[in-house]
């Protein structure tokens, strides 16, 4: 059983107060209690099969790729120590560090990373019998033969296809890849990519051992366990009991000597917010995100023992939005052909982005500053910066001519606007024989209480601003995966989904939503506007794709780019095709630091164990901000 922490969780205000009169020094955490939902179990402990962050929070910590990013979001080195291209990005070079170790579960040495390794790992990404089509958009866009070598694989019969190398010919004289020698990696792109390095922080470009798969075999590393991978990142998986906990143990031979890392991380698996808000009071968990309740309870109560110990959390990389179903299939697997032909209608759309009052769904992540969580964009905050300075989504947002964001309400919201067009929606509407109100079907997991809270709040906000009689949501539930229950065979009319970049540029947000292209994650895997009868949503799409492929042309002038990439995404929200939610700006209770964590807008590294400055005392929000003030100054350096 865990000692308990003397964490003013379990103190009383009277012990509190004795406890300040002594002042003494905290420790640093030596084993870290963490905790996630059990609808966020890790799916699979192949890195290279996943885009999924439930997995990849847990993988970043096992695996290293060629770079990862510092407490400001810089790119960092990491398996590979220097890197540069002496032509505006066609080719890239990474340099290598010496004496990075594989090792197996329990630490043991099981060889040498070297660059044939990364080799290894894109040819099994690119080989569709081995990895599907998971994690090949980005290869396939910019690396050259690569989406030729996909090709390849997939018309051959699985046998020949699960055969192939990295040494094969048919790989290695296809695919811009080669090792120059063991510690001298060079990738050759399809054009100009300047931004090809934050790439490599993205699991795409991981590396595996061709050593590790001779041993447990292609199905075996299909369907990886902690048991049988190797290893070169900063922790070891341990123990593993599926939706009860995972063990991380720190990696004896991890090559940054320098870093530093916990003894063990121990992840709970837990039902609730409101479970895990239980375990950190007890002294269990390290730190706890804050439902609506909790927080609201301790911020009303200045005599709470915990009242000054409240902080406001950084906002996550994502950014959500409201991901239309285009063709929306009952559950018989009939079209739903009511909410299909209306949502395809742009005047139905423009209702949601001119009606939809998010402000008490808000409050469920950030009950004290609610519109703190307000996204006007597709693209995340943060991700790219002109020359002269101007952040990106700013630029998206002047150029839909979008009041300035004031802290107080969603600047999009305009009755007058929402009246006009849901008139009009409804007069094309019944003209096309559908009925009203049109039924939104939303899915939450079933048995978690805290996402059917915050459905029901959802609902309850449709009402209020649709009307009964034009919108309703309906809540349902499905019991334990969202892909195979709901979005495959296309059940639910929307998600509200956070997409994080995986890599420093507006295309692998907008590139997600086009229609040209297999590896569009939201189109083929959400959207499916593709299918949809409507010859004018196809034509909004055709347009949208067409912008966005315009954009990517620009190499050569990174300012231009992004100017031609707002357009599009100007384009995509104007027509209401998929609607702005949220960024992830929450309250807790925590004893770690989140201003000494890894602070990328892209890539896989925000998650991991590393350097994090933490105290056996919980953080005040005094504390919190002498480390805002700290990180500022930083940042501006």
């Amino acid at each position: 059983m865990r000692k308990t922490r003397k964490a003013a969780a379990v103190l009383t205000a009277v012990a509190m107060a004795a406890v300040s009169a002594v002042p003494a020094m905290a420790d640093e955490i030596k084993d870290l209690y963490d905790y996630e939902l059990q609808s966020r179990e890790i799916e699979t402990w192949n890195v290279l099969y996943s885009q999924q962050a439930t997995d990849l929070q847990v993988l970043t910590n096992l695996y290293d790729g060629l770079l990862e990013s510092d407490e400001y979001g810089k790119l960092a080195p990491a398996v590979a120590e220097s890197w540069e291209t002496e032509d505006n990005g066609v080719t890239w070079t990474f340099h290598l560090r010496q004496g990075v170790k594989w090792v197996d579960q329990n630490g043991n040495e099981k060889g040498e990373v070297t660059a044939q390794d990364f080799l290894t790992g894109l040819e099994w990404v690119l080989n569709f019998h081995k990895n599907d089509a998971t994690n090949t958009s980005m290869p396939m866009e910019m690396i050259v033969g690569a989406e030729d070598y996909y090709n390849m694989t997939s018309e051959l019969d699985a046998d020949a296809g699960l055969a192939l190398t990295a040494e094969s010919p048919e790989f290695a004289d296809t695919v811009g890849i080669k090792a120059i020698d063991d510690y001298t990696l060079q990738y050759t792109c399809v054009s100009e990519k300047p931004y090809f390095d934050t790439v490599a922080t993205y699991n795409c470009l991981y590396p595996i051992s061709q050593a590790m798969i001779d041993e447990i075999g292609i199905d075996g590393f299909k369907a990886a366990t902690p048991e049988n991978i190797w290893y070169n990142g900063a922790y070891t998986c341990t123990e593993y009991i599926q939706q009860n906990t995972k063990t991380l143990t720190k990696n004896p031979l991890y090559w940054d000597t320098e870093a530093k890392l916990f003894d063990s991380v121990t992840i709970k698996m837990v039902e609730s917010i409101d479970t895990a808000y239980q375990l950190y009071t007890t002294g269990e968990l390290d730190h706890v995100n804050l439902s609506e309740s909790n927080l609201t309870t301790i911020y009303n109560n200045e005599s709470d023992p915990l009242h000054d110990q409240l902080v406001e959390k950084r906002p996550t990389k994502f950014s959500y939005q409201f991901h239309f179903n285009y063709d929306k299939h009952n559950d018989d697997q009939s079209e739903d052909t009511n909410w299909n032909t209306a949502i395809a209608n742009e005047a139905f759309r423009k209702c949601w982005y001119y009606g939809l009052d998010l402000g008490s769904y808000y409050k469920r992540t950030n009950a004290i500053n609610p519109y703190k969580c307000y996204n006007n964009a597709y693209t995340m905050q943060g991700l790219v910066y002109l020359s002269d300075g101007t952040e990106y989504t700013s630029l998206v947002q002047e150029k839909l001519g979008l009041p300035a964001y004031d802290g107080e309400t969603m600047t999009r919201l305009d009755s007058e606007k929402f009246e006009e067009y849901k008139a009009q929606a409804i007069e094309e509407l019944t003209a096309a024989g559908v009925t009203f109100p049109v039924h939104a079907r939303y899915f939450v997991a079933g048995g978690n209480q805290t996402t059917l809270d915050s459905a029901n709040v959802l609902k309850q906000a449709f009402s209020d601003c649709f009307g009964d009689d034009f919108i309703v949501l309906d809540i349902d539930s499905y019991v334990s995966s969202l892909a195979k229950e709901v979005r495959d065979p296309r059940r639910q009319s929307f998600v509200i989904n956070g997409w994080g970049a995986d890599y420093g540029d507006p295309q692998n947000y907008l590139g997600q939503e086009t229609n040209d292209s297999d590896n569009a994650y939201y189109m083929v895997a959400y959207g499916h506007a593709v299918d949809n009868e409507s010859e004018e949503l196809k034509a909004l799409y055709d347009e949208f794709t067409e912008l966005v492929n315009k954009a990517d042309a620009i190499t050569d002038d990174l300012d231009a780019r992004y100017e031609a990439y707002a357009d599009a995404e100007a384009f995509l929200l104007d027509h209401a095709l998929t609607l702005p939610s949220n960024f992830d700006i929450g309250w807790e209770l925590t004893h770690v630091n989140d201003y000494t964590n890894q602070n990328a807008m892209f890539g896989i590294q925000n998650q991991k164990y590393k350097n994090w400055e933490t105290s056996t005392d919980a953080y005040t929000a005094e504390d919190y901000a002498g480390f805002q003030e700290t990180w500022n100054a930083g940042m501006a350096e």
